[in-house]
């Protein structure tokens, strides 16, 4: 293996510890009350966040608002993830997890594993 192999094999590495470093930082603000303030800081200005039932939310106004209709909703949650797979091809990558958590809907303190 030449030295460019190795460079480029040790970059795709990094970059699948940095995008599971990201997802761990989005479930521990969800997992903080859905932290309006703190979940910008993982998006750029124009991110889409997307979720089935969910809807399409862009940029940081809408994405803090969607934050702020999960804390009027749910009072407890634990984002459990796992068994990620990631494609890494260049500067892009796609990612899938298993979510498992227990939440509690503030409408009839209502406990859910999800």
């Amino acid at each position: 293996m030449d030295t460019a192999e190795l460079e480029k094999r040790v970059t795709v590495c990094e970059d699948l510890e940095a995008i599971k470093q990201l997802k761990a930082r989005y479930c521990a603000v969800c997992d903080d009350n859905h932290n309006t303030d703190n979940i910008t800081k993982l998006f750029v200005d124009d991110g889409i966040w997307e979720g089935a039932g969910l809807g399409v939310h862009q940029g940081h106004q809408a994405i803090r608002a969607l934050f702020k209709s999960f804390q009027e909703r749910i009072s407890f949650s634990q984002h459990n993830v796992m068994n990620p797979i990631i494609e890494v091809n260049g500067d892009q990558a796609k990612g899938t997890w298993y979510l498992l958590g227990p939440f509690t809907f503030r409408k009839g303190n209502r406990a859910v594993w999800l």
